[in-house]
């Protein structure tokens, strides 16, 4: 059994939890960067020109963005609320401001920093571009075509395994394509409810010991 984490979020976002469980394989911004057995297998970050672009766009309107490499992070601007906020909820501070952080360094995934109302001005006009609501004041934005799945799908080639054989836990909306294209997709039971319908399995809450109850149920253990 191959056991991987598959994340929205940086490795460095998460490298504390992968050194505690001992894993050295992940799929990370969203599919966008796949390490196996701690060697980089697939990169596929932002189109340097479409960014650009993009980012001129998005300071015209003032709207902040946080950019992100394999190591780091920083933001657009000095300081602002939404970033705050959409940071804080995952128990991180507010990045550093480096507003040229994205040249001369591969972006895999940028976050933009609006409300719902706001996005279709973006989504419409970047078919570049991947947007995935994780937060009401926030997106991830990868390269269009890219997510969970096509990482996985690299993975598995890696390994020469079918997707009948992979197993997968979700409970966001940047789980939909891992959940739709793995063999047996499991949802928490604190998931979102359009994930849920996807579920072969919905298992119990995150905080209820969901991983192992839907192990049990798939007899993985």
């Amino acid at each position: 059994v191959h056991v991987a984490i598959a994340t929205g979020r940086a490795p460095f976002m998460f490298e504390d939890i992968r050194k505690e469980l001992d894993i050295h394989n992940y799929v990370s911004f969203n599919g966008q960067y796949v390490v196996f057995e701690d060697e980089v297998i697939f990169n596929n970050p932002l189109h340097p020109d479409a960014l650009h672009k993009f980012t001129q766009f998005a300071k015209q309107e003032g709207y902040p963005l946080v950019y992100l490499d394999h190591q780091d992070m920083r933001a657009s601007v000095e300081y602002h609320d939404y970033v705050k906020e959409g940071f804080g909820s995952l128990n991180f501070e507010h990045p550093a401001y480096e507003p040229n952080f994205y040249e001369e360094r591969n972006i895999y995934q940028t976050l933009l920093f609006c409300e719902v109302n706001e996005e279709e001005k973006f989504i419409n006009h970047y078919p570049d571009f991947h947007f995935i609501r994780w937060h009401a004041y926030s997106m991830d934005i990868i390269p269009n075509g890219g997510s969970k799945a096509k990482g996985i799908e690299k993975y598995i080639e890696k390994l020469g395994f079918n997707r009948d054989q992979v197993y997968a836990f979700g409970d966001g909306l940047n789980d939909l394509e891992m959940i739709e294209a793995v063999g047996t997709g499991i949802v928490m039971g604190n998931g979102h409810e359009d994930l849920k319908k996807l579920a072969n399995h919905v298992t119990k809450d995150v905080n209820e010991d969901g991983i192992y109850h839907g192990l049990k149920w798939a007899g993985l253990l």
